[in-house]
């Protein structure tokens, strides 16, 4: 096994799990980031299809905040960024893989994705820096990703729909703060655990 190699099965402080995968050249690891961008967009996409319509919102409950945000820590904030673009610009472009199978560029709920470009970005820069090691921090690395996705989404639910930035709160952050609990609950558990499974087998 060749230095290169070596390094990247073994965990270390400033990687993400993705870049525990092995790649012997660059020329490899080039390839392997390539197949991780497209792996988290369509992730990212089949995620968006368990949805759950709201009562008196325009945004249903789905997977894709969850996936997107496990994006960005499992691949780190550039590669994680690019997965969560490219998952929004073949949306917009006729892609059927947001919420419902739906695409365009004009829906309501597109602020959220905009959203999660950023919290991929911003959660990928936490997990370098440990935030998905351990359970309190990946809670807290989860709560700041959500944070950032609401802080787009909502304000852009209410400028697309005319709703007071009161009423987008209530339509577009309340309802999902129990599932958002949940989301938290699950990485808390599954992230330290990779990182534990990794390095058992470094």
């Amino acid at each position: 096994m060749s230095a290169l190699t070596s390094a990247a099965v073994t965990p270390r402080p400033g990687a993400v799990l993705a870049d525990l995968l092995p790649a012997s050249s660059a020329a490899r690891a080039r390839v392997r980031d390539v197949a991780l961008v497209l792996g988290g967009a369509a992730l990212t996409g089949a995620a968006a299809q368990v949805s759950l319509p709201v009562p008196g919102s325009p945004v249903p409950v789905t997977g894709q905040t969850f996936a997107a945000l496990l994006v960005g820590v499992g691949l780190g904030a550039g590669r994680g960024f690019l997965a969560l673009a490219l998952y929004a610009m073949a949306g917009m472009a006729g892609m059927p893989w947001f919420a419902e199978a739906s695409s365009g560029a004009g829906m309501p709920s597109l602020g959220y994705v905009f959203g999660m470009m950023l919290a991929a970005v911003a959660v990928g820069a936490l997990a370098r820096r440990g935030g998905d090691r351990g359970a309190l921090r990946t809670a807290g690395t989860m709560i700041v990703g959500m944070a950032v996705t609401y802080a787009i989404g909502v304000p852009y639910l209410a400028a697309v729909t005319g709703m007071s930035l009161t009423e987008a709160v209530a339509a577009g952050l309340v309802p999902f703060l129990i599932g958002d609990a949940l989301k938290a609950l699950l990485a808390m558990g599954a992230l330290p655990a990779a990182w534990k499974l990794a390095g058992r087998r470094g």
